[in-house]
């Protein structure tokens, strides 16, 4: 009997993360969404890329990230792009005429079962100051396109974390997963 055939062991179960071992692994699950998450890649029509700035109690640091959310943690019938859709507005104040997810994959395949889709939000409209919610304390950053890598390693420089998927998401916003021109 191998680890794929083992019934799970629940080792703790909390409101938004489960522990669970199967076999020799331990992994953590979200309780919501499927597990679900989405990371929005979002340029404003005057090509600003938004970028968060918060602090993440796992890190004990201010970490520098696209605007994310988790699908169904107060919708239960939220669908990725309706996710992606209101975590843009609550986030940055920012709402996308259209949303398109380009890809969907496992964030840390040998620690969480979690999965996040990258969408591209389009034809932006400023609908609010954002920050988040629920004592959130999200900064939003506008940083002019072309600037971004540099104004990310800056923010490293000074002490931020940095989530690596900022770079594919960079990449994202000029190319589809497959390489194509965005369209």
């Amino acid at each position: 009997m191998n680890e794929h055939d083992e019934t799970p062991e629940i080792l703790y179960d909390g409101q938004w993360l489960r522990m669970v071992r199967r076999g020799r692994w331990e992994y953590a699950e979200r309780t919501h969404g499927n597990g679900m998450a989405v990371i929005i890649i979002a340029v404003t029509p005057d090509d600003h890329v938004l970028f968060v700035e918060q602090y993440r109690v796992p890190l004990g640091a201010r970490t520098i990230e696209m605007p994310a959310g988790l699908v169904g943690d107060d919708h239960a019938h939220d669908t990725l792009e309706s996710a992606a859709r209101r975590e843009l507005i609550e986030e940055t104040g920012w709402e996308p005429a259209r949303v398109d997810v380009l890809l969907v994959g496992p964030t840390s395949s040998g620690m969480s079962s979690e999965r996040i889709a990258f969408v591209r939000a389009l034809d932006l409209t400023k609908v609010g100051d954002g920050g988040g919610v629920d004592n959130e304390d999200i900064t939003v950053h506008k940083v002019p396109r072309a600037q971004a890598p540099a104004w990310l390693m800056q923010k490293q420089a000074e002490g931020f974390e940095l989530d690596l998927k900022l770079w594919a998401g960079l990449w994202m916003i000029d190319h589809n997963p497959d390489g194509s021109p965005a369209g």
